[in-house]
């Protein structure tokens, strides 16, 4: 009887639409037949829920379509790009990059990454993905194992017991829990007097155990609960015959002091560690000065950092498991770090990448993609140096990433004042900048407004870099891609337009797209390409021109084309 009542008011309460489905995936609103990320599914992970976060909103087809490459990215604050969010993060540096080097294919590049989750988020969603015909699957995370969500040491945590935190998570999903839990929250903040300061930033809120010192059982405890978590996603995988791309990780050694230093029981600690590694490299004692950062980092009882454990763990795992690949991320940034330590080169605090970092992670994910067959050799090949010139970052974008740094470390744990502010005027994309920092705008307002003062001052270049962010954030939408290859083609940059142009077309055939198409491409003296674009033009004419006189013509310069070869 009482299972049957608390059936009957589980029923009443989603009857009467009470709660939310905390699924991984919902029914895209804006269009029929897409899915994307469930803005609710992290509610299952947080105990409070006003510290729940939100994720992308990435579309892509319930159903695969015949040709598509679709990767699904998996992770936490540094996988899904803060401070820059948008294509600042590394999948978006991919995502640019694939679609200029293979131009006549399609990807999908869905990141589900969430800030402050941790292994349990990341093994939820990474099994939900593998219904969905993932060609790879890129994961970096691991340093929220102690103060994420359901971290060992987060607020209100469930402490060092996966089979609990699973029971927890899973009794989440049920309306009545939820309920439950509203109710319990609201009567506690009354009783207690005490609300939950959203001011505070997120760090702040989800770090109530502060210390956990090296080696105690709570720091055992958040290696465990990894090592778990992600076993279980690689075993998945495999089964599947899925590849599972899992990055190691990077943090900043050199150039952050510890947060807590305790000491070690030698009577060493954290802080003097690090103030060995700070004297060690002034003597250019390289190999020493890094022994003893990574000491220091090791120490440091605020574990907003990984430790080295759980790179090795990463490392053990992928060995263990056929289809799972170890991306060497810490190789890469360590080569563009000096000394080979890790520091402000690519790194802005403690473990979030620079620019240049997102430019390197996405480098690493790119060459282990090649080194396992997933992706064929391109025809054309385009270098870091070259994406790092092209990707399309705007002023706007990088000034974001600026001022949420400021306003990050002007809090705890940093508590670094902000500069003075500049007494002059400021520039159009500081002031655009600013206004998406406190959220006066979206995104997608700051670039169109930015584009719009880009056109009154003619500056096309400008223009275009603005257009491809907005076609990179909305890849299903053809209006972007058409002012892309426009613009383009407006540069001289042929090539381009016609990759722009082409993938539109491939999105929804025209006349006008096929036009521009065959035009360009005639200029370019590639008559066989435009040859399909002539036809369809021809087949579909809206013009007052006859084009089967162009069709015949062209038709015969792709014969004698093929001749001279």
């Amino acid at each position: 009887m009482p299972f049957l009542v608390l059936l009957v008011l589980e029923g009443a309460l989603r009857l009467f639409g009470y709660g939310h489905d905390l699924a991984v995936f919902t029914e895209d609103p804006a269009r029929k037949g897409y899915l994307v990320l469930n803005p609710h599914a992290s509610k299952r992970y947080f105990t409070n829920q006003q510290n729940a976060t939100y994720g992308n909103a990435e579309p892509f087809t319930a159903k695969k379509a015949p040709g598509v490459f679709r990767l699904f990215v998996l992770g936490e604050s540094t996988t899904i790009g803060y401070p820059y969010m948008n294509n600042g993060s590394f999948h978006r540096w991919l995502q640019y990059r694939l679609s200029q080097t293979y131009p006549d294919r399609d990807f999908e590049l869905i990141n589900l990454s969430l800030t402050a989750v941790n292994s349990y988020t990341v093994l939820d969603f990474g099994k939900a993905i593998l219904d969905y015909e993932p060609d790879a699957v890129l994961v970096y995370t691991g340093h929220n194992e102690y103060y994420g969500a359901m971290g060992v040491a987060a607020t209100k945590g469930i402490g060092h017991s996966r089979t609990l935190a699973r029971l927890l998570m899973n009794l989440r999903g049920w309306r009545l829990i939820q309920l439950l839990a509203s109710l319990t929250d609201k009567i506690t903040g009354l009783v207690s007097g005490e609300k939950v300061d959203l001011r505070e930033n997120l760090m702040k809120r989800m770090a109530a155990d502060q210390q956990i010192a090296f080696g105690s059982d709570a720091y055992q405890a958040g290696l465990d609960q990894f090592r778990a978590n992600m076993d279980e996603l690689a075993r998945a995988a495999s089964a599947r015959k899925i590849p599972l791309l899992i990055s190691n990780l990077v943090s900043n050694e050199k150039d952050l002091k510890p947060f807590i230093s305790i000491s070690d029981g030698t009577g060493k600690s954290a802080d003097t560690h690090y103030q060995s590694g700070i004297n060690l490299y002034r003597q250019a004692d390289y190999r020493g000065a890094k022994k003893e950062f990574v000491l220091a980092k090791e120490l440091d009882a605020l574990r907003f950092r990984a430790p080295e454990a759980l790179n090795t763990i990463i490392n053990d795992i992928t060995r263990r498991h056929k289809g799972v690949t170890l991306v060497d991320t810490r190789d890469l940034f360590e080569k563009h770090a000096a000394a080979g330590i890790l520091g402000k080169e690519t790194l802005l605090e403690h473990v979030h990448p620079n620019l240049q970092g997102y430019a390197l992670l996405s480098e690493a994910f790119y060459r282990s993609l090649h080194q396992i067959g997933v992706l064929p050799a391109p025809s054309a090949e385009m270098p870091l140096e070259v994406l790092q010139k092209q990707m399309p970052i705007t002023p706007v974008d990088s000034l974001k990433g600026v001022y949420e740094m400021m306003i990050l470390k002007e809090g705890w744990p940093f508590n670094i004042p902000m500069p003075a502010e500049e007494k002059r005027e400021k520039t159009e994309e500081e002031k655009l900048a600013g206004a998406l920092v406190v959220k006066q705008i979206s995104w997608r307002d700051a670039m169109a407004r930015l584009r719009q003062y880009y056109a009154a001052g003619k500056d096309t270049a400008r223009m275009l870099r603005v257009t491809e962010a907005l076609a990179l954030d909305d890849p299903l939408n053809t209006v972007h891609f058409d002012n892309a290859g426009k613009l383009s083609a407006a540069l001289g940059m042929n090539r381009q337009a016609v990759n722009y142009f082409s993938k539109a077309f491939r999105m929804e055939n025209s006349f006008e797209r096929a036009r521009m198409l065959f035009v360009i491409l005639l200029k370019m003296d590639q008559p066989e390409e435009a040859l399909p674009y002539v036809a369809y033009a021809a087949a579909h004419n809206t013009s007052r021109f006859d084009l089967n006189e162009l069709y015949a013509f062209v038709q015969r310069q792709a014969e004698a084309k093929k001749q001279e070869r």
